[in-house]
């Protein structure tokens, strides 16, 4: 392993790193508010895609996958069924939510802090929901971008 390859894994275990402590540091309140939260799979999958195909748009050349061409078209293909999951999942709590209300979560809370923790609940499960649907049809484009650079410039 030559010194960019171990210099190119190192930056990507950091960021997971700082991924992690992103998702523990968005979950800390709810957790510290809430007995159960049935939805805490969905929202970390929802902030684990958005800063990993965010990241991965704008430091592409910088990753693993900058000249390995069937991992992006492979990558490409995911990202359409990977959209509509995101899309379904984020559907998915907004119809519970108007459906069943808060109160089978936060029903135990005090009113001040039932209501502050459902706008936070509301505002990052929207925020990083929304990342998490727009991100793959962006990140398809910079990977056809790329496959296209790669062939054609030999660039990423």
């Amino acid at each position: 392993m030559d010194k960019k390859q171990r210099l190119t894994l190192w930056l990507e275990l950091i960021w997971w790193m700082v991924t992690a402590v992103i998702v523990y540091a968005v979950l800390y309140p709810i957790h510290k508010a809430m007995h159960v939260w049935p939805y805490q799979g969905w929202n970390i999958v929802f902030m684990v895609v958005v800063i990993t195909l965010a990241r991965y748009l704008f430091l592409l050349p910088h990753t693993f996958l900058a000249k390995q061409q069937e991992v992006k078209v492979a990558l490409l293909i995911l990202m359409f069924p990977l959209t509509f999951i995101m899309v379904d999942a984020l559907n998915g709590f907004m119809v519970f939510i108007e459906d069943n209300t808060w109160d089978p979560l936060t029903g135990h809370l005090p009113l001040a802090e039932k209501t502050s923790i459902e706008k936070y609940i509301w505002t990052q499960m929207l925020f990083f929901g929304m990342g998490s649907c727009l991100t793959p049809p962006a990140f398809a484009a910079r990977l056809m971008l790329s496959i296209w650079r790669t062939r054609n410039r030999g660039t990423v």
